[in-house]
């Protein structure tokens, strides 16, 4: 690995402007072999329009997590521990995604935050960091599959049906990926309005219950906070109740943490964005009110309509019974929402395995560029779809048929779980890259804050904070196995640390790569300038586009 930097010879000369960043010395360049500049095999086009990014980013991995994950988490931890913990996880995942949208604004480029890595910390680490997010958003597209399937049990439970349902499932999932980015953010942009609609919804019906306008006029208030109490207990140290309850947090952060999954997506499709820098930038800013209404005040109404030790909350049915939407519904005696719910949370799931499979062919399309992945995956259609990582990556959806017989279900379910600690692996490394490429900037000289298209003031230390707790959430994920020590669950835990190093030090050592110094870093080569991303904003005149410009 080598960078070539030289100063300029007149040092009295004024600054050069290029690539959107003025420099006094001329910009650092890497050398080709480390395959930055792939311009001329990037064939993918910028067809995503601002309303698309706007309803990705607010919704576009919105699935089961939220709508039928936070009753587990309510019943594990209680309403005021279920709280702190999809609080602070919720700090984590903002912190990545402001930490990324930085980045992202500076190169929105194919690739995304694995070719970030490789560029501005370490070759290997975006090998590895791109495998592991490939396989982690590949193996989540049959996982919400099966969630979509699970869901029609509703109103069939006929187990003959399954395999039909799930297949046609996933035949639409690979449809509307095929069909083009533009079709798929159309349909992103439809099924967005409805969840949002949906959770909106659930959190104002939500309110009418607890204030008491459900048909039993009955007001709860902070009843059920009073009891059966504000927090749970793991059951793991029944003698020791603090500890029991604070185990009781840690034991629904990964749950918490599933809820957020994907919220990167945004950046994962800055390459097919139009006005990629001003789209992206108004995405991320938005994201943290996303984050305080759907999901923070979300959680708080859900903590007090249903009582954390509801045997309801307890059932495993996979459909709109295990919401604790639902739950409070039927003690409220409301009876015809129910089913609504569940066609909403149906339309949420094959949302969310849409978004999954465009973000994991993307990856594996960015991979192949740079020559981490087969070069076959570059191949796109004329109208710039990369038709053969799609369709590689589509054939995975089938692996929902592994859930028509019970002993396959077993061995699926074991690949699921690989994936448990993938999304932390992924934002620590979003974090560690900004971190680099934060320090990359200082030490050329270049000024983020009047360069960058997006930028926040409170970097890097929201990097660092992201990066910490990842880290802890890794080695705190699978703690409950130390109480009841099995193999099986041990490695289910924890298989994913050596996979993730294993893959980084195959890399390190089969290309014999270094990491960058911060004067070697290129923020140059292979990155496109404002005047070819972004075309002049036109100012909203109608009252109508004035309500468009607040909303998208």
């Amino acid at each position: 690995m080598s960078a070539q930097s030289q100063q300029k010879d007149d040092p009295s000369a004024g600054s050069v402007e290029k690539f959107g960043v003025d420099v006094s010395l001329q910009p650092v360049i890497a050398d080709p072999e480390h395959k930055f500049d792939v311009a001329s095999i990037d064939l993918v086009q910028r067809r995503l329009k601002q309303r698309h990014v706007q309803m990705i980013a607010i919704a576009g991995t919105l699935g089961t997590g939220l709508f039928l994950g936070s009753g587990k988490a309510l019943s594990g931890a209680g309403p005021l521990g279920a709280l702190i913990a999809y609080a602070l996880v919720g700090t984590v995942a903002y912190s990545s995604l402001c930490s990324i949208g930085e980045m992202t604004s500076h190169a929105p480029i194919s690739g995304t935050f694995p070719h970030f890595a490789a560029r501005w910390v370490d070759p290997a680490l975006g090998f590895a960091v791109g495998w592991n997010y490939y396989y982690t958003n590949l193996m989540t597209v049959p996982v919400e599959i099966t969630g979509a399937q699970l869901l029609i049990t509703y109103w069939d439970s006929d187990r003959h049906h399954v395999a039909i349902y799930t297949t046609v499932i996933s035949c639409l999932v690979i449809l509307i990926n095929v069909f083009g980015v533009r079709w798929f953010g159309e349909a992103e942009f439809v099924f967005a309005m409805i969840k949002l609609s949906m959770i909106t919804g659930l959190i104002l019906v939500g309110l009418v219950i607890d204030l008491g306008g459900a048909p039993n006029h009955q007001r709860l208030g902070f009843q059920y906070w009073k009891n059966p109490g504000v927090f749970a207990g793991a059951g793991l140290e029944p003698n020791h109740i603090g500890l029991d309850r604070f185990l009781g947090i840690l034991s629904v952060l990964v749950q918490a943490a599933f809820s957020f999954q994907g919220m990167e997506l945004v950046a994962v499709a800055a390459s097919e964005t139009e006005n990629p820098r001003r789209n992206i930038a108004k995405a991320v800013r938005r994201v943290f009110y996303r984050i305080c209404i759907f999901y923070i005040l979300g959680i708080f109404i859900t903590g007090l309509i249903v009582p954390y030790n509801d045997p309801q909350l307890l059932q495993s049915t996979g459909n709109a019974a295990e919401s604790p939407y639902v739950i409070a519904m039927t003690l409220a005696g409301i009876k015809v929402l129910p089913s609504i719910i569940n066609a909403g949370i149906l339309t949420s799931a094959f949302s969310a395995s849409n978004s999954f499979l465009f973000c994991s062919s993307r990856i594996l399309y960015g991979l192949s560029l740079r020559g981490q992945a087969p070069f076959i995956f570059t191949r796109c259609t004329s109208s710039g779809l990369p038709i053969v990582a799609i369709g590689f990556t589509g054939l995975f959806a089938f692996l929902s048929l592994m859930n028509v017989s019970s002993g396959s279900e077993t061995v699926f379910n074991w690949l699921v779980n690989l994936t448990t600690v993938g999304g932390f692996f992924t934002w620590g490394s979003i974090n560690l890259t900004y971190l680099f490429f934060y320090r990359g900037l200082r030490a050329q000289g270049i000024n983020r804050k009047q360069r960058l298209y997006y930028w926040n003031s409170l970097q890097p230390g929201l990097a660092i904070w992201g990066f910490t707790w990842c880290s802890i959430f890794i080695l705190i994920n699978g703690f409950e196995v130390f109480w009841s020590f099995k193999a099986s669950g041990f490695l289910t835990a924890y298989i994913n640390i050596p996979i993730f190093f294993g893959l980084y030090l195959f890399w390190k050592i089969t290309k014999r790569t270094k990491v960058w110094k911060p004067e070697e870093m290129d923020f140059v080569t292979g990155i496109p300038t404002l005047e070819e991303t972004e075309s002049p904003e036109i100012p909203p005149t109608t009252f109508w586009q004035h309500v468009a410009a607040i909303l998208f």
